[in-house]
């Protein structure tokens, strides 16, 4: 009896040991479908939201608010287009394209990179062709995006080139005070150039499925005690079987077998009395 004991002791602290588990789980897809829900509401309430001066939202101390990400702001000045770089393996249009990377003097003293969007791969290792950019005075229109960190793998790019849109490197290479903790995503330029790289997909407003995970997670939990549970179940029932000493169920087999001897005698009776 002991041993059956400890043995269902050992059943149930390995279904809690599971459940704890689908618990940190669970938890963790909650957070994640919490943080997904909070990025979709500052989109709703930036992406489309009017233009403000870039000094409105990133101050003498260079710092972008967090809940200012996405938010359009109106730069007047003039690109530094021979401070040009292409961010490579970028996915757009189906293949690992360059986005253009062009710092923008403001009319303020300070630079902002701009993103003004992506080319297709070319022939070698660089892009056939990439549009110029308008020179002379321009009016442009950004979202601001926080910058992007270091490729964890290490990987470098070719000169003019940079594996990620990691602005404290890029500022190295750039002429004048240049701010780090955002650059622009272009959403227009005035004039507006003959032609320019391929424009942004505007994010996806998709949860995920991080809530539908969470819940299956639970689930699993539930479901490891509801089957220690059952193996318990069913050992006891068998133990009170064997305990009561029940005959063990005729298989068919052995019933059809003294069915047939039951025939067998009485057709020996049968023909005795012939």
């Amino acid at each position: 009896m002991s041993n059956r004991y400890a043995r269902w002791g050992v059943y149930l602290l390995i279904a809690a040991a599971f459940a704890v588990g689908c618990v940190f789980l669970s938890n963790w897809q909650f957070d994640r479908n919490e943080s997904r829900a909070a990025e979709i509401e500052l989109v709703d309430q930036n992406y489309d939201a009017d233009p403000v001066p870039l000094a409105d939202l990133i101050g003498a101390d260079g710092a972008l608010d967090a809940d200012d990400e996405w938010h359009p702001v109106v730069l007047r000045g003039k690109y530094l287009a021979d401070e040009q770089l292409l961010v490579r393996n970028r996915p757009h249009g189906g293949t690992s394209a360059f986005e253009v990377l062009v710092p923008f003097l403001d009319e303020d003293g300070r630079v902002l990179v701009v993103d003004r969007g992506w080319v297709a791969p070319g022939e070698g290792s660089v892009p056939d062709a990439v549009p110029a950019v308008p020179s002379g005075e321009v009016e442009v229109v950004v979202r601001l995006r926080a910058g992007e960190p270091l490729p964890s793998s290490g990987r470098s790019a070719p000169e003019g080139q940079v594996p990620t849109i990691h602005l404290p490197t890029i500022a190295a290479g750039v002429d004048g005070d240049v701010i780090i903790s955002a650059y622009g995503q272009l959403v227009s330029e005035h004039p507006a150039p003959e032609t320019l790289p391929g424009g942004f997909d505007a994010p996806t407003d998709d949860p995920g499925p991080h809530l539908s995970y969470a819940i299956q997670w639970i689930l699993f939990g539930i479901m490891g005690f509801v089957f220690i549970f059952y193996m318990i179940r069913t050992e006891v029932q068998k133990h009170h079987e064997e305990a009561e000493g029940r005959p063990a169920p005729v298989k068919a087999s052995r019933r059809r077998d003294r069915d047939a001897d039951a025939e067998d005698e009485l057709l020996d009776e049968v023909d005795s009395r012939v």
